[in-house]
Order: structure tokens, then C-alpha cells, then sequence
């Protein structure tokens, strides 16, 4: 016999962003205390809407299964004096079990007899485990969370409602003053409460009274309408899909309309009618068949089609407003020219422990130079990255991106095109801020991606500089966001990218240009490689890395990021190899040995003592011509080439010797390999098996 489950938590309305991760941690948790506590179940069916969180549990067991097990107790010298009478061990590990002293049996064990009791063990009823998940309800997590009333239990939205049915049976729970009951909501406006029959009746129930609690379905009905009204107007519409989805998460019975503002509007960037529409009103903008965008939008109202023409007014006005505002601030920065913006940058602060913006795109531009020499770049590509790199953050001061913050970069290729400059400096100012995020897109042009590189390396420099490392959780200033990307700049491009070099380059060319404004950029070096290393790390970690060669690449002595990632494609390429274990092993004992024992000086062949010394020495240099600075196919092959000479190496050749001479030739050869396997990170903590 199996049940349907219904649990369903009832709030004010919560934050479109927080629903959907809200609701999956809702199900994970739920069907982890499902399991914990022994009761199966089939599919569980997932609802949510901007007021409740619910989930129905399908197929769900009517009892956990019954279960025998022995208990092992003390000793039966402790459990028995020499009279045979039980002790008041025994007795208590018994009454503990819910036995007595009559249930136990001895068995034996390694030659000492134990207590043991054998338990049948009745499994519970469902009805009496399902009160428990109240505690799940309870340990949902949001990024912001409040409390009301007198209570100090703190929660995304206050809780109005419970609803927890085993197929038409209330099963108890209580939070603060709120009991479940049968009893759920429909829409705020057009429907009204109702008695669940059962949990099965949930979806049909809510769906009378305007709610599609359904979120796919609800998603599937607006994307429906909005085609509807696109096809009825040969509109083409772009189905942003964040958009839709906050869009679904904002209304419970959804009704998309369409509305127009007046086509003076359409003289404004794109950028500004789309950022309009969609970021501040939530709309989706419209296109014609030639792919014109036009004077119309599409919103999704949270009701039915019941007076909707005053809800388009209403919505054409709201439009219109920041339309209006927005053609203001952009025929005003018209007005200026490029370089007053960035005159405007020296009175603006980029952190008071660092200086202004504009002292910040000096240094940036400084080390752009730095990054176009070892890429070696053409002239035009460095002329173009120089250029952008001076006047890259001049749209921060625009009235356009005072109003519209999220417009920066994108305004700044904007007036950079209107003022005639290259459209290679002008794409750059757009994408040095890429990426945006954790997996946001790169940037597409080489002088961009160099510009970003650059900017978020000052920015790393700078902030350590001055002690505000990232620290916890806390990373005010997007460090760790900045340092991935540039991770996954340098992975995109498998451009060489020595941390701890650059930062010696660009020490030097900031003190010669005189641009250090009293900050040591020295300071915390070693803190920042590191830094980079844990990037690397978390980089290799989503690639699937096992955890034993990313360890060992990020071990490199050199903070090179490229050779890393390199590295560990190749070691994570050949670790199902039949001869990967010889070959690490090999390795690592050279490793081990001229790491504890480095000598630096030239090898002296008149002091071998036996062949095999010869051989290691004529193999080492025969793949030394052919053997890069970075990590590659050929440099691999050509270490694992030496395994059996390497061995041979061991097993004739006693390191210490007592001869000193001979001692240090022989940690001078060693160290000489060693060094070129170091290339691959430290190689000793791959484990092979």
C-alpha cells in the first residue's frame, strides 16, 4: 500500500530569484529525510508560485520495512560474576534495547564470549515519521532572510499557511503559531482559499482558483502567449530565458499583452531601450521581420485580461518616463567630448586606499603594454589596446550610466563609436568587464580580452597592496570573481601567464613611469600567487580533475596559469596509461631526492662511477634540445622516456656516497631532471596505484 504526500509552505511573496533554487533545495531535502528514515517513494512532483513552495510526494511506503538486527553488549565476564547473576551492565544494556536479561545470547569473538541481543525491529508508520520534515521546512536557506512579529525565527517571506495531506489525512506539524491543515490559497486577487480532499486534488484545486502552481506550465503558457501576440503582429521576439524564468516566478496566472511608445524613442541605443525593458520593467522587446527592433513591448500581468487596456496605459507611461529620461541623459553626453570624461575620472575614486579611476587606467595601461610585448602583438593591435586601456572607464562619469549602472562598458563602446574611435578600441571598452560572471561569455576580440586581463590584474595588484585580500566569504570587491576569469581568459587562449613574472614586470614599469602613488605592490606577492592557485584549483575542479593531479599542477614552483591547466591535461590524458605508475614513480623518487638534497653546479662526467650514471646523463640531454619552458605532449613523452633508464639509475647508483665530489655530481644530475619535471607541478602527489 502506498500514499500521495503533500507538503506545502504558504508565503508572502518571495523574490523571483529565489524560488527556483528555493524549491530544488525544498525536493533535495525532503527526499534525503525520506530516505534517512527509511521510507521509500517514487517521483516527487515539485510546485511552486511567488506565494508557496510544495511538493507532492508520490508512491510513498505506508510504514519503514521491518528490520532484525543483532546488538552486540559487553563482555560476558562484565555481563556475569562467577555465579552466573547478571550485572547491572548487562541489565542496563538490555532495559536499553528494550529487552531483558532473558533475550541475550553469547557469541564469541577472537576467544571472548559477548552479549547479544536479537532485535525485530517494526518499522513506523508513515504517518508518524512524516511530522519530522517540519525541521526540513525549517533548514531552507536564502541569501536574505527576515523576521516578523515577535519571533525571532528568521525566514525568506513570513509563513501565512501550511498544508501537509497523506493522501486525505492531515498529518500535524506546527511552526511558530501556524498548524498545517487542508487549507490553501489561491490568487491574491482573483481567487480565494480552499479545502484540499486530498493531496492528488492540489494542482486541479489551485488552477479553479487562478493559480498554475505548475511552474514549467506556467512557463510554457506565457512563452504561448507571447508567440501568440508576436505572430499576430510578425513580430519577432527574443525568449530571454532569465527573463522568462523570473518572469514565471513572478505572477501566478499569467496574461501577456503588448503595448507601443512613440518611435522618437527608437533614435536611443538599443542597449538603453532593451535595458528599459528588460532589466528595470521586465519586458521582452520586439523586433520586425528585417530584425528592426520597434516601438513595442510585451508584458506579463499577474491576472486575467479583465480591464487590461488601463494595465497597458499604465505600463506605455511607466515606459515612456525612463525612455524620456534616458534620451535626456544621452543627447546630454553627446554634448562631451572623450576627453572630458576623462578628465572627470581624476576627482573619482577607485578606493581611497588606492587612488582615483583615472590613476587606475594609467597603471592598467601600463601593464597592458606588458601583456601586448610577451603576446607579441602587431602595432595596430597594441595602438588599439594602449588606447583603450587610457580612456577604457570614461562612461562611468556619463549621466547614461549615472542612471543605468548596468550599462557601463556598453555605453563606453557606444560614445567611443559616436566619437570616432577604432571599432577594435571601442568593442575593448565593452568587454574588459568580461567576464561578468563566474561562467559568463569571454570576450571575442584579442584586444579586448587583453584589456580585460590587464584591468582585473591591476585591480588584484592594487587591492592586495593595500591588505584587502578576500578573507571567508567575504570578497567585496569581486576579487575571486576577477581572478577566475582571467583563469579562464588564459585557458580559452593557452597564452603564457606568469603571475609572479608579470608582477616583477609590472613593479618595474610602475616605478618608472612613476605610477606606484605610494603603494607597494611588492607587498603580499606571495599572497597573491597564491591566491591565483586556489583559482586554478577551482578552475580544474569543475573540469573534473582528479584531485591528485590538480594538487600536483597547482604545486608548480612557477605560477604560470597556463602551464598548469596544461599540465594537468596532459597528466589526466595518460593516467589510465599501463605505464602511467612506472612513470610517476620514477619520477617522483627524483623528484623527492633533489628537492630534500638540491645541489647547483655543473655535472662532471669524469666523476661517474658506473654506466648507468653515463646513460641518465646522455638521456637528459638528448630531450633537453627539444624539451619547451611549457608543458606538452613532447615534453611528457620525453620524461617517460627515461622511466627505465631511471631505474636503472636507482638500483646501480648509491646517491650518498661517501665521496663528497661524487655525492654533489650525483644530486647535481638529479636536480637538473627534477627541474625540468617540475614543469608538471609536483609530481609526488600523484597517487598511482
Amino acid at each position: 500500500m502506498t500514499h500521495d504526500y503533500l507538503l506545502e509552505i504558504g508565503l508572502e511573496d518571495m523574490p523571483a530569484h529565489v524560488v527556483t533554487p528555493s524549491l530544488a533545495q525544498f525536493k533535495t531535502k525532503t527526499a534525503a529525510f525520506l530516505k534517512e528514515n527509511h521510507l521509500t517513494f517514487g517521483a516527487i512532483t515539485s510546485f511552486a508560485t511567488p506565494r508557496r513552495l510544495a511538493l507532492l510526494v508520490h508512491d510513498l511506503a505506508d510504514k519503514q520495512a521491518d528490520t532484525e538486527e543483532d546488538v552486540k553488549g559487553p563482555a560476558k565476564k562484565i555481563a556475569q560474576d562467577a555465579e552466573g547473576n547478571w550485572s547491572k551492565a548487562a541489565i542496563g544494556f538490555t532495559r536499553g534495547q528494550g529487552m531483558t536479561v532473558d533475550d541475550i545470547t553469547f557469541r564469541e569473538i577472537k576467544g571472548v564470549e559477548y552479549v547479544y541481543l536479537h532485535k525485530a525491529v517494526a518499522g513506523k508508520q508513515a504517518a508518524a515519521i512524516l511530522p519530522g520534515l517540519i525541521d526540513v521546512v525549517k533548514s531552507l536557506t536564502f541569501p536574505t532572510r527576515m523576521k516578523w512579529g515577535n519571533y525571532d525565527f528568521e525566514y525568506i517571506r513570513p509563513i501565512h499557511w501550511l498544508v501537509s495531506l497523506l493522501d486525505d489525512q492531515v498529518v500535524p506539524m506546527q511552526l511558530l503559531d501556524i498548524k498545517t491543515g487542508r487549507t490553501t490559497q489561491g490568487h491574491r486577487f482573483l481567487g480565494k482559499a480552499v479545502e484540499l480532499t486530498a493531496a492528488t486534488a492540489y494542482e486541479d484545486a489551485l488552477a479553479a482558483q487562478f493559480v498554475i502552481v505548475d511552474p514549467a506550465k506556467r512557463k510554457q503558457t506565457i512563452a504561448d502567449q507571447i508567440n501568440a501576440i508576436a505572430k499576430a503582429n510578425d513580430w519577432t521576439i527574443d525568449l530571454d530565458a532569465d527573463l522568462l524564468e523570473e518572469v514565471t516566478n513572478l505572477v501566478e496566472w499569467p496574461t501577456a499583452f503588448a503595448g507601443k511608445f512613440d518611435p522618437q524613442y527608437l533614435a536611443i541605443p538599443e542597449a538603453v531601450l532593451i535595458t528599459s525593458m528588460k532589466d528595470n520593467q521586465r519586458y521582452f522587446y520586439a523586433r520586425d521581420a528585417a530584425g528592426k527592433m520597434v516601438n513595442a513591448f510585451i508584458g506579463v500581468r499577474n491576472g486575467n485580461s479583465d480591464h487590461l487596456e488601463g494595465v497597458i496605459a499604465g505600463n506605455v507611461k511607466v515606459l515612456t518616463a525612463r525612455l524620456e529620461d534616458a534620451a535626456f541623459f544621452y543627447n546630454e553626453d553627446k554634448k562631451k567630448t572623450i576627453d572630458q570624461f576623462v578628465e572627470r575620472l581624476k576627482s573619482v575614486s577607485f578606493h581611497d586606499k588606492i587612488g582615483s579611476m583615472y590613476d587606475k587606467m594609467g597603471r592598467t595601461t601600463t601593464i597592458a603594454g606588458l601583456l601586448a610585448d610577451q603576446l607579441n602583438l602587431s602595432d595596430a593591435d597594441k595602438q588599439h589596446l594602449l588606447r583603450a586601456a587610457s580612456i577604457y572607464k570614461f562612461d562611468l562619469v556619463s549621466a547614461m550610466v549615472g542612471e543605468f549602472a548596468e550599462l557601463q562598458g556598453v555605453m563606453g563602446e557606444e560614445y567611443a563609436r559616436l566619437a570616432g574611435e577604432d571599432p577594435a578600441v571601442a568593442t575593448a571598452i565593452r568587454e574588459h568587464y568580461m567576464p561578468i560572471s563566474a561562467d559568463g561569455a569571454l570576450p571575442a576580440t584579442t584586444v579586448g580580452t587583453l584589456l580585460a586581463l590587464a584591468d582585473k590584474l591591476e585591480s588584484l595588484m592594487s587591492f592586495f597592496a593595500v591588505d584587502l585580500i578576500p578573507s571567508g566569504s567575504n570578497d567585496p570587491y569581486a576579487l575571486r570573481r576577477q581572478a577566475y576569469g582571467i583563469v579562464r581568459i588564459i585557458a580559452a587562449h593557452d597564452w603564457s601567464f606568469d603571475v609572479t613574472a608579470l608582477q616583477r614586470a609590472a613593479v618595474a614599469a610602475l616605478t618608472e613611469n612613476d605610477q606606484l602613488a605610494g603603494l607597494d605592490y611588492q607587498h603580499n606577492q606571495t599572497a597573491l600567487a597564491d591566491f591565483m592557485r586556489d583559482r586554478v584549483s577551482q578552475y580544474l575542479g569543475g573540469q573534473d580533475v582528479r584531485h591528485d593531479i590538480l594538487d600536483a599542477v597547482v604545486a608548480s614552483r612557477d605560477v604560470n596559469l597556463a602551464a598548469m591547466l596544461d599540465a594537468a591535461k596532459l597528466l589526466t590524458k595518460h593516467a589510465d596509461d599501463a605505464d602511467f605508475k612506472a612513470t610517476m614513480e620514477a619520477l617522483g623518487r627524483v623528484v623527492r631526492i633533489a628537492d630534500k638534497n638540491p645541489v647547483n653546479a655543473a655535472i662532471a662526467t669524469d666523476l661517474f662511477e658506473n654506466s648507468t650514471e653515463k646513460a641518465l646523463n646522455d638521456a637528459v640531454g638528448a630531450i633537453k634540445a627539444d624539451y619547451t619552458v611549457a608543458p606538452t605532449e613532447n615534453n611528457y613523452q620525453a620524461l617517460r622516456s627515461l622511466t627505465p633508464v631511471i631505474t636503472d639509475y636507482f638500483t646501480e647508483t648509491m646517491i650518498m656516497a661517501d665521496d663528497e665530489a661524487v655525492k654533489n655530481n650525483r644530486l647535481a644530475q638529479l636536480s637538473v631532471l627534477a627541474n625540468m619535471i617540475h614543469q608538471f607541478g609536483d609530481v609526488t602527489a600523484v597517487i598511482v596505484k
